[in-house]
């Protein structure tokens, strides 16, 4: 591989995920995808794309850009969970913050007129560099991407104070201990040119 990745590099930020659920294997009881975008075609800003039984099972998208969750879902994000193709679903403006020290635990916060989100990870693992190219088997996904992952067997959603039911379950990822939960900092989709 050459130094300069040879694709057009389409976004770069963070992607921290949760997904829950009450016995390991059973569909995603939540499942939350965050995003701090520092660039993209339509800006930066944050996104949270969050579906739970604390959302009656329907997705909610909370942002301070709506233009940027918009690209996103007919990009990445729609790449990534087909469901949130669906650009009817409303956007709710948002204010974000974090605090924490990944090392130990990480707190997205995230505010909007009707909702107070809190996303938490900890009892961190190890973090794995991964990177893809657009349409590498066995995925053949449309994007590539370079991102560091941080597995966290610990994480917890909660909306206006109540927590979502379900737990992160143990992973391997290319032969590395991982988790339904993770931290994803400097992460990078690239497109074929």
């Amino acid at each position: 591989m050459p130094v300069a990745d040879p694709h057009r590099l389409i976004l770069t930020g963070e992607n921290p995920f949760i997904r829950l659920s009450e016995k390991d294997g059973d569909p995603n009881s939540t499942d939350a995808s965050y995003w701090r975008i520092l660039f993209c075609p339509a800006g930066p800003g944050h996104v949270l794309y969050v579906k739970s039984e604390l959302t009656h099972g329907h997705w909610r998208i909370y942002s301070d850009n709506i233009a940027m969750a918009r690209w996103l879902q007919q990009t990445v994000q729609g790449m990534l969970n087909a469901e949130l193709k669906d650009t009817t679903i409303p956007v709710t403006d948002a204010t974000f913050s974090k605090s924490g020290d990944p090392r130990y635990f990480w707190t997205e916060h995230i505010k909007a007129h009707d909702a107070d989100v809190a996303m938490t990870w900890y009892d961190i693992g190890e973090p794995l560099l991964i990177h893809t190219e657009p349409n590498q088997p066995p995925q053949n996904r449309q994007y590539g991407v370079c991102t560091v992952l941080v597995p966290a067997l610990g994480a917890r959603l909660t909306i206006n104070g109540n927590q979502a039911r379900g737990t992160p379950w143990k992973r391997d990822r290319e032969g590395r201990p991982f988790s339904t939960c993770a931290l994803a900092f400097s992460e990078s989709w690239t497109e074929a040119r």
